[in-house]
């Protein structure tokens, strides 16, 4: 078989893009960078496979300009992300390398919220020599209406048992990869039945997490979330920091497996991630959940929101 020539196009124009106010990027060893430029190898593996992984971190930034900006939880997700790269094998992150940029990406946050990601890849295939991107963005305003409003969720199968990471190392429980594209297609599920989330559930019926939030019950006096190890599920930042603060404080917090089918008996169920923060569920499933602003006020303060 023949191949036929190839023509080469050469350099290709670079398309005009608008980049909106309060955006940021930069790479790791270059510093920041305009969002719109290629920051990837085509061959990167990070591209290519989803081999990586990545925090996502909240900022804070007052009306002030001169008001000095905060990033939440910058140990814990630091921490987290060692944890991952250690999961994957690729290189231990230089945290003073990683502070040194996202100290030059937040300088430049707006008022109100922002999200800081940062994002580590394999790089070239046998090069050894991971990547390191970090982007900074205002907070969407469905974030901040879902956090006053509330969300309403559906249960949709993970296609496993509850306990399908016990002796499956491999399948990268707990380790906040790259690779989010089942997470993504569920909520674009669950926004195809009306919803505005979703709830995975094991094969064998237990309630595990969000696709990108973990998931807060209160039920007989107990704050509650399911337990990771043996589940897969990611341990949030924002649930053991709400937690070990409810703890000090005299409330009883236990991580414990309950059948999705029992949540819509719990007094309150919540959402927790690192951005959206402390979210109410008011309805499972089309059930309307009950509400508890007192404690919703109460959990929020609790994990600095």
């Amino acid at each position: 078989m023949t191949t036929p020539p190839v023509e080469s196009p050469g350099a290709l124009p670079r398309p005009t893009v608008a980049i909106p106010a309060g955006r940021a990027a930069g790479v790791l060893g270059r510093g920041l960078v305009d969002p719109a430029d290629p920051v990837l190898a085509a061959e990167d593996l990070g591209l290519g496979r989803g081999d990586g992984c990545f925090e996502t971190l909240r900022v804070l930034a007052g009306e002030d300009p001169g008001e000095q900006r905060r990033v939440q939880g910058w140990d814990a997700h630091l921490d987290r992300l060692e944890r991952s790269c250690a999961a994957l094998e690729l290189p231990r992150p230089d945290r003073a390398a990683w502070a040194a940029l996202a100290a030059e990406l937040v300088a430049s946050a707006g008022s109100g919220e922002s999200a800081l990601k940062l994002m580590v890849t394999r790089g070239l295939p046998g090069s050894g020599v991971p990547t390191g991107v970090a982007t900074l963005a205002p907070l969407p305003a469905s974030a901040l209406r879902q956090r006053e409003a509330g969300i309403a969720v559906v249960s949709l199968s993970r296609g496993t048992p509850a306990d399908a990471h016990a002796d499956a190392p491999w399948l990268l429980g707990g380790v906040k990869t790259l690779s989010y594209a089942v997470h993504t297609a569920a909520v674009r599920e669950a926004e195809r039945r009306g919803a505005d989330d979703a709830l995975l559930v094991s094969t064998d019926g237990f309630a595990l997490e969000g696709p990108t939030s973990s998931l807060l019950w209160w039920a007989d006096g107990a704050l509650r979330t399911t337990p990771a190890g043996p589940t897969g599920i990611l341990t949030g930042t924002t649930q053991e920091a709400l937690f070990a603060a409810a703890a000090d404080e005299g409330v009883r917090v236990e991580a414990a497996l309950v059948p999705v089918v029992d949540l819509t008996a719990a007094d309150a169920a919540w959402f927790a991630s690192s951005v959206r923060g402390i979210v109410e569920v008011i309805s499972l499933d089309g059930v309307p959940l009950p509400r508890l602003p007192e404690l919703t006020a109460r959990w929020r303060r609790l994990a600095g929101f």
